[in-house]
């Protein structure tokens, strides 16, 4: 799997301690729709980052032997542009453990209605929707436990 970083401990995406997985391409959709320069990105330094390329048994493993997390983000920049190694990871992940999985993508549920029915087979799996709008207000979301940057963002438990 390609990942620009891998955080074992995040206390800030879920209401769970997580292993924080950044994912390694965007398309900067969020930007594009307003016109607005790539600084505004809360995650405008990931892609000056080298990408990693590491075995999902390597993060597997990385994750099991760390007893303080009890999930898995993947997270910035777009993981979705990166689907294939998403679900192969997922895969391999639910052979060794029923943690919740949240992962944050930019899109609408309708722009990867494909992608989330697959994802559906996997117990435990969260999507955060909806692209970072910066003039918008952060909102609470109960079902991650965290607030998000922009008020038009949500998460649904999809299995």
């Amino acid at each position: 799997m390609r990942v620009k970083q891998i955080k074992d401990e995040d206390f800030l995406n879920y209401k769970k301690t997580s292993m924080l997985i950044a994912t390694c391409f965007c398309d900067w959709k969020c930007l594009k729709e307003k016109n607005l320069d790539l600084s505004i990105c809360h995650n405008s330094q990931l892609p000056l980052e080298n990408i990693i390329d590491i075995s999902s048994d390597k993060i597997i493993t990385r994750y099991l032997s760390n007893s303080i997390s009890k999930a898995v983000v993947i997270a910035g920049l777009e993981p979705m542009l990166q689907f294939d190694e998403i679900l192969e990871f997922i895969q391999e992940f639910r052979k060794e453990s029923q943690d919740d999985i949240a992962i944050y993508t930019g899109y609408y549920e309708n722009e990867i209605a494909d992608k989330i029915n697959l994802l559906k087979q996997y117990k435990n799996i969260i999507v955060k929707f909806g692209r970072f709008t910066p003039d918008n207000n952060k909102r609470y979301d109960d079902v991650l436990g965290v607030w998000l940057a922009s008020d038009n963002q949500y998460a649904i438990k999809i299995s």
